[in-house]
């Protein structure tokens, strides 16, 4: 049995883990306003460039050959972009990422595949792999929870050159979606080519009463490369987004269960002064009892 002085030390060690998890809460929680104020800003633009680029792309035959959208030769190489956190305590956030991005290479066993790492802890578990044809064409780490679009950028301009220079006949997404602060869903998505719904857009009317200066293949040229960076972006503040809200949630949890041990150790701490208490007495009483006899 622990004595009262070892019972007061992790009463004492508790209370102080206690008041790091709600100091970690509260940064997550006032950081994750400022996130889904980003996010509620650049979700206007993204749809507005979605609608315009599905009117465009309906608007002309011949820009079913732009790049991005031409779908490519199957059985060729494969790349994956993975976004995880730069930290852990943010409960099953990276590890639900590092376990989707094994599956997506196992199920790729002995092709060459190409990733792209966004995060400290996808790029941990991507160096850590042995015995697979791999390479790694981009790493961005410590970017959160300051995602710019310039991140974004700078991973479209490493991605795009590996797509066009090495064959690469398809570009996944893998990340966590922010629902909200109690939901974040986990997501894998085809980003190049642009998927085959995203070139006719149903209900969307194509813009014929319209001319482009100086083409409309030359405008639509322009705007996908701005759209793919658009989305990227987006894929960046949700996974901020939501691995804020998952740290939150985990540190609300773990300041509940230090709270709660440490009722339990001020019970057992008070339980044992108690029979010391009363052993004390016992032995008094019984001291006196013997001098009377």
């Amino acid at each position: 049995m622990a004595s009262l002085r070892e019972i007061r030390r992790k009463i004492q060690s508790v209370n102080a883990t206690e008041q790091i998890t709600k100091a970690m809460q509260m940064v997550a929680a006032a950081r994750l306003r400022r996130a889904q104020a980003s996010i509620v800003s650049a979700r206007p633009f993204a749809v507005k460039m979605e609608e315009m680029i599905q009117r465009l792309a309906g608007s002309a035959e011949e820009m079913a050959g732009h790049e991005l959208l031409m779908p490519r030769p199957a059985g060729g190489p494969e790349c994956l972009i993975a976004v995880s956190g730069d930290k852990g305590l943010c409960g099953a956030f990276n590890a639900q990422i590092v376990k989707a991005s094994a599956a997506w290479i196992r199920a790729r066993h002995g092709k060459k595949i190409y990733v792209a790492a966004v995060g400290r802890k996808i790029r941990q578990f991507f160096h850590r792999l042995q015995g697979v044809d791999m390479e790694i064409v981009s790493e961005l780490v410590g970017i959160f929870p300051k995602a710019h679009f310039a991140h974004a950028e700078l991973l479209w301009k490493d991605v795009s050159e590996a797509y066009f220079k090495r064959g690469i006949s398809s570009v996944s997404l893998l990340y966590t979606e922010f629902k909200s602060a109690g939901k974040q869903a986990l997501i894998r998505e085809q980003l190049l080519p642009l998927p085959a719904p995203f070139k006719k857009a149903p209900g969307v009317a194509p813009l014929y009463d319209f001319d482009y200066e100086p083409d409309a293949r030359t405008v639509l040229g322009a705007l996908l490369p701005r759209f793919v960076k658009a989305k990227l972006y987006r894929v960046l503040l949700e996974s901020q987004a939501s691995e804020l809200a998952a740290r939150m949630n985990a540190m609300d949890a773990a300041s509940k269960n230090a709270s709660e041990l440490k009722s339990n150790l001020k019970l057992n701490l008070n339980r044992q002064r108690q029979a010391i208490i009363t052993k004390e007495i016992a032995e008094l009483v019984g001291g006196a009892e013997a001098l009377a006899a």
